[in-house]
């Protein structure tokens, strides 16, 4: 039997809202849409979406923390183009001997924590 990761999903309440900050100012490559779910990463085994959260279950999850890691290049110019784009952080960008990391928020409050390995 083999089992392989298929999607991660992240519960948000606007979609537009929730493609301005993953797509514009995120950068997040689009993998499809529809009116109700968002996916990134084509090509990959694996995609992270963002859904509208239509039931009390998932509205539930609407705002925490994820648990979800991205890496990215150039991380201190991404964190100046969060800030500018009207983004907050819930853990500012700090350095650590293991490299730099930040959390930010999503417009529905969902946190992404961003390192540079």
């Amino acid at each position: 039997m083999s089992v392989s990761l298929k999607n991660i999903v992240v519960f948000v309440t606007d979609l537009a809202k929730a493609k301005s900050f993953y797509v514009d100012l995120l950068g997040l490559p689009v993998a499809g849409q529809s009116e109700m779910l968002m996916e990134f990463f084509p090509g990959s085994g694996a995609t992270m979406g963002v859904s509208l959260a239509l039931h009390d279950e998932a509205r539930s999850l609407v705002g925490r923390h994820t648990g979800i890691s991205l890496k990215v290049e150039n991380i201190v110019e991404l964190c100046e183009k969060l800030k500018s784009g009207g983004a907050t952080f819930a853990e500012p960008l700090e350095s650590s001997p293991w490299g730099k990391m930040a959390v930010v928020r999503d417009f529905d409050g969902n946190m992404i924590a961003l390192v540079d390995r």
